[in-house]
């Protein structure tokens, strides 16, 4: 099928739910959305409406108890214009309750610097300043720190512009987290890339929760990030060996002490493109991945890891080469219904390409109909070592017949796999990268791969909850090789589920979580079984450096024209709104509420209420 025609059909479907399900003014008010995004300008789409600052302006002139919260800029020559909006972007500040605090390392060259500071600083501007000699970024941020008073500091650097509502933000944040009896320690927001003006940004990076082995491939949380200025003491500041990136090596040091950051879902900082800044491309300051190396191999030293950190696929982009602890046996799941072209075609492939030997093949029989089928069984178990057939009995149900092959596993690891897989030359260590994510102390409970369509189009990069109002594969049908939205088609990184047509886990989760659950027979099991994994507390986690070719047909659509599985399969959607909740469902963690639900692209969405009338 034409991909433009299948998103229409696909869109088509979506705008039918969500008319059945809220009603045609939700409907309609989605499309003016839609449109107005796509057809009449972008113009400051990312800050809080006017009405909405000058309220929380009248909020914060009386009886206001927000934290002071620092913010750290170490200052060097900076031009006069983009200094200028800098400090205006501070003074401007819709909540009082903020300091800057500058260390000025700019040359002699330079001294408009220190005058132009002066100038804000007779205005009654909060600004705390020292001139330094230039001894790097982190010595001269530290030196800035040494000028906090507040509770919490933050970075910013000498070029960007603090959002208006930053501080007003982050203290809101903070006391809504002490009141539901968490730790406010360390905050992360979104941000937004800007060349001229941050009326017309020209990007949002709209990040997910704190997502822990994402942050181990790139320093995705970078601004505007806040955290208690005694644990910033505590663990020494910045260090100036990891110049470069720093923030990223002090982010790893903060949450070695928080064990989480909270992430802020609003726009609260504009960083200025241009030549030489890092927003501009690593290229600019090819220093950076040396530095990041070094942070992240000396974050695994600190917490007792075992791994090699090498170059990701993209500059900027990292790579954990994990040690396997011990030799984990994995057993292969392979329902099977005839088809033996394809199952022949997965275990071919499967026993040629895969460096990782520890494991067996279980091939479930369901309900065969051919002859060939059981005399190429025969053959199978002749030709293929450590492969066993067991033969289910019943009508077809994807989680039965995954439960029934559990029964005969015996490994420390199940890998679920679909019959139409196959392993492609040159992915020899699919099964490796697939079993390291998790056989490590502190690894992931579940992992999934990449799959490609056999034209080298994504078939699933990780499940996104919520998409197309259920869920939905990132990034499907995007071309293979790209980096995708904030390097999420090059990382390892968190997502709430995989698909179950190649999924590790470890065998003692799926039994604690009972298997599968056999009311979700066709559709959404593993949507269900990684969601329960998840909120039982462990890590699903999805790799880019296992690739396989999935051979479904990219035209297959939901069988929606077939009454009864059209109307399997609407029950099945129901049934998981019910087990999860429709609000759970919608808003997964690590996907962004700015982004779309409407497609799998990671596209902005139409609809930005979130940022222009923020509720905290």
């Amino acid at each position: 099928m034409n991909l433009r025609l299948k998103r229409i059909r696909e869109l088509a479907r979506y705008t039918v739910t969500v008319t059945k399900e809220q009603g045609i003014l939700a409907m309609l008010r989605r499309a003016a959305g839609f449109v107005k995004r796509r057809f009449f300008g972008k113009k400051a789409r990312y800050l809080p409406a006017k009405a909405v600052l000058e309220q929380q302006r009248k909020q914060t002139q009386t009886g206001w108890s927000g934290d002071t919260i620092s913010i750290l800029t170490p200052l060097y020559n900076t031009p006069e214009n983009f200094l200028r909006e800098f400090l205006d972007s501070f003074a401007g500040q819709t909540a009082p309750g903020g300091q800057l605090c500058l260390a000025d390392a700019s040359d002699a060259e330079h001294t408009y610097v220190a005058k132009i500071v002066q100038e804000y600083q007779a205005k009654g501007v909060n600004i705390a300043y020292t001139k330094i000699e230039n001894a790097g970024i982190s010595a001269n941020t530290n030196a800035a720190a040494k000028l906090a008073t507040g509770t919490y500091l933050a970075l910013a650097d000498h070029d960007d512009i603090l959002a208006p509502h930053a501080i007003y933000t982050m203290q809101m944040y903070i006391n809504k987290l002490r009141e539901e009896g968490k730790s406010p320690d360390f905050l992360y927001s979104d941000e937004a890339l800007f060349s001229k003006s941050i009326q017309r940004p020209t990007v949002g990076h709209f990040k997910p929760d704190y997502a822990p082995d994402y942050l181990l491939c790139c320093n995705y949380i970078c601004h505007l990030a806040v955290f208690r200025r005694d644990l910033f003491e505590q663990i020494g500041g910045e260090r100036p060996e990891c110049d470069g990136s720093q923030d990223h090596d002090l982010f790893l040091r903060l949450l070695e002490k928080t064990g989480t950051a909270y992430h802020v879902p609003q726009v609260l900082y504009y960083w200025r493109v241009h030549a030489a800044s890092t927003s501009g491309g690593v290229e600019a300051k090819p220093y950076v991945a040396v530095a990041a190396k070094k942070a992240l191999a000396d974050h695994l030293t600190r917490i007792g890891a075992e791994g090699e950190v090498t170059d990701g696929i993209f500059p900027s982009t990292y790579r954990v080469l994990w040690k396997i602890q011990g030799d984990p046996k994995v057993s292969i799941l392979i329902p099977n219904k005839d088809h033996i072209d394809d199952l022949e075609k997965c275990l071919s492939s499967l026993y040629q390409r895969t460096e990782y030997k520890n494991f067996e093949v279980i091939v479930i029989e369901n309900n065969s109909t051919e002859q060939s089928t059981f005399d190429y069984y025969e053959t199978a178990k002749q030709k293929y070592a450590n492969l066993q057939v067991v033969y289910y009995k019943g009508g077809f149900n994807f989680s039965a017949i995954n439960n029934f092959g559990r029964k005969a596993a015996a490994g420390e690891y199940l890998l679920l796999l679909n019959n139409d897989v196959e392993i492609p030359a040159g992915s020899e260590q699919w099964l490796t990268e697939l079993v390291r994510q998790c056989a490590r102390p502190d690894g992931a409970a579940v992992c999934g791969a990449m799959l490609y369509y056999a034209d080298d189009t994504i078939q699933h990069a990780g499940i996104v909850t919520g998409l197309g109002g259920y869920a939905g594969h990132s990034h499907k049908y995007h071309k293979k090789g790209g980096s995708g939205y904030m390097f999420r088609l090059a990382t390892v990184q968190d997502f709430s589920a995989v698909t179950g047509a190649c999924l590790l886990v470890r065998s003692d989760v799926y039994d604690q979580m009972n298997g599968l659950d056999e009311a979700f027979t066709v559709a959404f099991n593993d949507v269900d079984f990684c969601l329960r994994v998840r909120d039982a507390g462990y890590r699903i986690v999805w790799t880019p450096y296992a690739e396989l070719i999935h051979h479904e047909s990219k035209s297959r659509g939901l069988d929606e024209k077939d009454a009864a599985k059209a109307k399997r399969f609407a029950g099945e959607q129901q049934r998981l709104y019910q087990v999860h909740t429709r609000e759970g469902i919608l808003n997964d963690p690590y996907y962004n509420p700015s982004l779309t639900k409407d497609r799998e692209d990671f596209s902005e969405s139409a609809d930005l209420r979130n940022l222009k009338n923020p509720v905290i």
